[in-house]
This record gives C-alpha cells, structure tokens and sequence, in this order.
C-alpha cells in the first residue's frame, strides 16, 4: 500500500484512482494465474482443424435410349408421319397471288406534282363522289408518300370508322373499277389499312398527289375510284 501511495504522489485524483485499479487487476490476475495460462496458449504450436474427407462425385457417360415421342391419346391410333419419305419436289408449296408486269409498277412519278395539282384531283375526286348512291357510306382520301410510296399505310377517317367500319381487326377487300379484289389488313386500334395495300397501291400505279373515293359496299368491301392527278408538265397517268 505504501507503494502504492508513492506512485500516486502528484497525479491528480483521476490518474491516481486509474492506477489504482490497474494495481488491483494485476493482483487478481496474478492469484488467477492467468498470466501464465495466456503465454502457454501463445507459444503453442498452431495445428489445422480436421476436416471432413471430399467426396469426389463420378459422372460417368450418361447413355441416351431413344424413346417414342409423346403423343396425345386421340392422335396414338393414326399412323405416323414419316416426313422423309416426302420428296421436296413433290410436296405441295404455298403459291403466292400473281405479280403484275414490272412496267406496271410505279415508285416515283416522273415530274413534279404541284399543290394546284393535287387540289384539283381532290376536287375531281369529291365530284365523283356526290355522283355516287348517298345511301352508301363513301370518303375521299387525297394519296400521299407515305400512303402509295413508302410505308403504304392509310389512314381512314375517324368518324367514318367509328360509324362503319369493324370494332376489331378484319380483312378489308378493295375493288377496283375492273371488280379486280385485293385483300388487306384494317386494324381497328389504328384505324387504317395496312398489309396488302402496297399491292393494290403497286399494281394501279397510285402515286403521290392522287386522289381516291373509296364507297363501302360491303360491311367489308370497299369500292375504289383512282382520280389520277396531272405532273406539272401537264401530262396525266391513267391506268
């Protein structure tokens, strides 16, 4: 204790109560012995844990049987379908509807179409339309680019497909004025035409600044009158 009191002089009564208690955990320590036990687990010799032995899985060459393929009990009494034995020239093949002569195809007309041009084919067009039964829906549509061009894709009238046209997606047959059908895709969503206008639209020559009346004679028939519009050099292409 008189040792004690003698490293204490001139600290402050903090570092002298902290120094005390140091001086007290040292002597329990001491009466545990457990100075000793903590050097004999330092300078013991590191020995791995055991570990439990890897077991190696062996993949041996899996052996492919061959079985029958599954088929559903109405079909399990039909012969089977061999497909070899049909030769490719003798099976049948989808046909495709017949091309027009490339002469008929027009990409591009050839001179410039003015907008008095395309005014007056409008103007033509809606003529031609009042000439028609009033009793059959009609409308007329001024062709542009994107329409007989690049896209081919015509938009209708909104009130004339909210009034007439199909609620869902149909096939909508456009008739020409030689009763020639072509068959095209309305989707009601989009309100217009789509695949299987460029046929119609090739074939016919439609081209930018042409005007069309179109007359529904049936719930899904259209009747189409082509007014050509004439090139600035005044020439006009018909049919």
């Amino acid at each position: 204790m008189v040792a004690a009191a003698v490293e204490t002089q001139g600290m402050s009564p903090y570092e002298a109560a902290r120094e005390r208690n140091v001086q007290e955990n040292k002597r329990k320590m001491e009466a545990l012995n457990l100075g000793h036990l903590s050097a004999v687990i330092k300078e013991a010799p590191k020995t791995p844990s055991p570990l439990k032995p890897k077991r190696r899985r062996i993949i041996e060459d899996a052996v492919v049987v061959p079985s029958p393929p599954r088929r559903s009990r109405q079909l399990a009494q039909l012969p089977e379908v061999k497909y070899v034995e049909i030769a490719p020239h003798t099976a049948d093949r989808m046909t495709r509807s017949p091309r027009k002569p490339a002469d008929l195809i027009y990409l591009a007309r050839s001179g410039t179409i003015s907008m008095k041009a395309r005014l007056e084919a409008t103007k033509k067009a809606e003529e031609l339309e009042s000439q028609l039964d009033p009793d059959i829906p009609s409308f007329v549509k001024a062709m542009l680019h994107s329409h007989v061009v690049r896209g081919f894709w015509l938009g209708l009238p909104s009130h004339f497909c909210d009034t007439y046209m199909p609620k869902q997606d149909a096939i909508i047959t456009l008739l020409d004025e030689k009763d020639e059908e072509f068959d095209t895709n309305y989707l009601a969503y989009k309100k217009g035409l789509s695949g299987g206008l460029a046929g119609f639209a090739l074939c016919h020559g439609i081209q930018d600044g042409d005007a069309a009346v179109f007359q529904l004679i049936k719930p899904t028939t259209f009747k189409v009158y082509i007014i050509r519009a004439a090139s600035d050099d005044g020439s006009e292409l018909d049919e």
